[in-house]
């Protein structure tokens, strides 16, 4: 089969850092589908890897998200058969969906949304259950404990902000801030749901109390926390909760004690990673998804056309990803 792969860590622009070869096409363990991979996307997960991950001279296929038809499955599998259009993230100690086919465990799939193609589906499984657990897994949050309270949602225009503006916007009853900091930025928040945009190149806190909201209820920062841990100790309510997804310079986190703050880390591969006995409720979250991107509740996040599955393709992605100047999510399809 054809795959995209790795094995040193070099920079985007250079023609080894991602390159096209052959490989084995997998075949499934009992609680596998073999899945032909339609679409991908590229998320900052895939950069992150390719640039720091040893690969101790390995081909490493990278790609954590897809959209593609079943093609065969394990032996314990129930539910899915060959034929069936599927959506994934994956699995990150897995080989990723950057080849003609993927293996992923029956638990962290579902069927796509039936109103979408394979590119516009593809946007979307990662950033995804990253927003849903974010908001109902860390956080707690519902229709009904959410009246009254607000959510600040810094560095809102990228793949999870995306999809958590309009997550929130369909299934709390939140005041909703995103943060974005150019205009083309600032009207992608508007059109998904924010209430109110803030600029984060600027003192924050200062800006809520200019717009009659002094402090927040809940944080949600997805980049460069480290640069906003004092604005949010500022804004954030006492007994608020923070949650981050984002890997920040080393930040002291004594000064959340003052206010009693309570403080969550994201990380949507977990369930997989660790095999939890609730790892089925990615499948479950993905198709609750994909019914409210049918019922048109949701929207794909699907900003940008990267072309074909190829290296030169996916380096051009990993670079608009690494200039962080992305806005909602960049995808490639068919091989």
């Amino acid at each position: 089969m054809k795959a995209i792969v790795y094995s040193q860590n070099l920079p985007a622009t250079d023609l080894q850092s991602l390159y096209d070869t052959e490989l084995p096409t997998p075949t499934p363990g009992e609680n596998d589908l073999l899945v032909a991979v339609k679409a991908v996307s590229v998320n900052p997960v895939d950069t992150k890897i390719r640039r720091n991950a040893d690969t101790q001279g390995q081909q490493r296929v990278l790609g954590w998200d897809a959209a593609g038809v079943v093609v065969a499955v394990g032996s314990a599998v129930t539910g899915f058969k060959a034929g069936d259009e599927v959506w994934y993230a994956g699995a990150i100690d897995k080989p990723g969906s950057n080849s003609e086919f993927q293996l992923v465990d029956q638990r962290i799939a579902s069927f796509k949304p039936k109103s979408l193609s394979f590119t516009e589906a593809a946007a979307l499984p990662l950033t995804a259950i990253t927003a849903w657990e974010l908001l109902f897994d860390r956080f707690e949050l519902n229709e009904h404990n959410s009246k009254g309270k607000s959510l600040l949602v810094i560095g809102a225009a990228g793949g999870v902000g995306s999809v958590l503006l309009q997550l929130a916007r369909q299934k709390t009853q939140l005041k909703v801030i995103g943060t974005a900091s150019r205009p083309e930025t600032s009207e992608w928040v508007k059109t998904l749901g924010a209430d109110l945009v803030l600029d984060h190149k600027k003192p924050m806190a200062a800006q809520l109390k200019t717009l009659g909201l002094p402090e927040v209820d809940y944080v949600i920062s997805l980049t460069h926390t480290d640069h906003h841990f004092n604005d949010i100790l500022e804004l954030i309510k006492p007994q608020g909760k923070l949650a981050l997804i984002d890997d920040p310079e080393l930040i002291d986190i004594r000064p959340m004690k003052r206010k009693s703050l309570s403080l969550h880390w994201e990380l949507m591969f977990t369930r997989s990673l660790y095999q939890t006995e609730d790892m089925i409720a990615q499948q479950q979250l993905l198709q609750q998804v994909a019914d409210m991107v049918d019922a048109g509740q949701l929207k794909t996040t699907l900003n940008s056309d990267f072309g074909t599955i190829n290296a030169e393709n996916l380096r051009k992605a990993h670079q608009l990803i690494e200039s962080q100047q992305a806005i909602g999510k960049l995808v490639l399809s068919g091989f």
